[in-house]
């Protein structure tokens, strides 16, 4: 039994070993460098957006990356983090699951990831807001609409 526990843990290492071969393909922005980061725990984000579908929906996820670097969950965190509310609030929130499945290079089982989905609010807020955010690809990252950058 413990053997057979030993060589699944060992697969399942050598699986994600060996996915960082797919690392150079992920972009990291329009400029190619990786989001900066404010603290260890946050990323500086300064651009704003007026789409108003970005982050609130499956179809257009932020995109953090990281996946490839075991920091993919802690880049979704450090996306939140680096957003306060409306009015400078301190963003809380909570991962709600993964969702919706896509296609992409950095996948780790046919090519295919799934979106993180998180509920996100502060004090004052009268609901809470759904962000999407995607693990596995690089983008440029902008704040969401309605959102401001934290400083």
């Amino acid at each position: 039994m413990k053997t057979t526990a030993y060589i699944l843990s060992a697969a399942v290492v050598l699986l994600f070993a060996c996915k960082t071969k797919n690392a150079s393909i992920a972009t990291k922005g329009s400029s190619g460098e990786r989001a900066p980061l404010l603290n260890e725990n946050s990323f500086l984000i300064t651009k704003t957006t007026d789409d108003k579908t970005y982050a609130y929906t499956p179809k257009n996820p932020v995109k953090v990356g990281g996946v490839v670097d075991s920091e993919g969950p802690l880049n979704e965190r450090r996306f939140i983090n680096g957003l306060r509310g409306p009015k400078g609030e301190i963003l809380e929130f909570r991962r709600s699951g993964s969702c919706c499945s896509f296609k992409t290079p950095n996948g780790f089982i046919n090519e295919t990831g799934l979106l993180d989905h998180y509920k996100v609010y502060w004090d004052g807020c009268k609901d809470t807001l759904d962000i999407y955010i995607n693990m596995y690809d690089f983008g440029e990252l902008y704040i969401p609409v309605g959102l401001k950058g934290r400083k």
